[in-house]
């Protein structure tokens, strides 16, 4: 017997914070990323793990919020704890790969392809490992082609971006990529959703597992915690919010667009005693 799926138990409200999850995971993570651009090789893994993590718990924490919204009608949704703490370590990992390899590489090319199609698995894997997840008295089906369709979109999503956050040209550039992180995993995670359906058994016994309010709300705290700390460690850090100078160095990395006079918008190149009489002093062949 087919189970009848409802997705929206609680009306728009899971949908929208589970958005609003997703944007913000997606908004410190891309943030990350950008500021490892413009940091020295020592602290720019540091940047790009925060970054890593940011993003896997936001799209973690977007994906069992909308679970949340989600019943089978017939049976309870119960969920298997080590494979729900699986998919959050799965996302952090892959999600992080991707970030590393445009993080060192530059926001072009082939490296944004590959980082952006890792990054796009990582959230697809995140969300079918965490469905895999879930016990109840049936047995879950996917449409191939649906399935595809929404692997297809976080990847495309997550290449752009990634591209977006690449291009270092002010705030908003960074809310648009962003919300586009947000509508991937958004538009994944529901696209994915289409594609299931639910063979119940004829069975009345209760599924194993923990329910989602015993396990899936106290283990959302520690995301969203880590969410908070991330958030305060962007705000204050000022080349970050206000692209005020950081006078360390950086190298130049493909994919990061050239500022006249300076690393990154905002830096003067600092000028030492005796820089201009040293520069005069030094005749080229031409006029000797």
């Amino acid at each position: 017997m087919q189970g009848t799926i409802d997705g929206f138990s609680y009306g728009l409200v899971t949908p929208v914070v589970a958005f609003l999850m997703a944007c913000l995971g997606g908004a410190l993570g891309l943030r990350c990323t950008t500021r490892s651009m413009l940091a020295t090789r020592s602290w720019r893994t540091g940047w790009l793990a925060l970054g890593s993590a940011a993003i896997g718990s936001g799209i973690w924490t977007m994906h069992f919020i909308a679970m949340m919204g989600f019943s089978v009608d017939g049976t309870p949704i119960h969920y298997d704890r080590p494979t729900t703490f699986a998919s959050l370590g799965v996302a952090i990992v892959m999600v992080g790969v991707g970030i590393f390899i445009v993080g060192y590489r530059g926001a072009t090319g082939t490296a944004l392809f590959t980082g952006g199609t890792i990054t796009g698995l990582g959230i697809a894997s995140m969300h079918y490992l965490g469905m895999a997840g879930m016990r109840l008295n049936g047995k879950l089906e996917y449409n191939t082609l649906t399935v595809s369709a929404s692997v297809v979109i976080a990847v495309v999503a997550a290449i752009t971006a990634l591209w977006a956050a690449g291009q270092v040209r002010g705030f908003l550039w960074s809310v648009g990529a962003s919300l586009v992180m947000g509508l991937a995993v958004s538009g994944m995670h529901y696209t994915g959703m289409a594609a299931l359906s639910v063979h119940l058994h004829h069975t009345s016994s209760t599924p194993a597992g923990d329910s989602a309010t015993s396990l899936l709300a106290p283990m959302m705290i520690g995301p969203l915690v880590f969410l908070c700390l991330a958030g305060a460690v962007v705000l204050f850090d000022p080349l970050m919010v206000t692209g005020g100078p950081d006078r360390t160095p950086v190298e130049r990395i493909p994919g990061i667009p050239a500022h006249p006079g300076g690393l990154y918008p905002g830096h003067r190149p600092q000028r030492y005693p005796g820089h201009d009489r040293a520069h005069r002093s030094v005749r080229t062949p031409q006029s000797r």
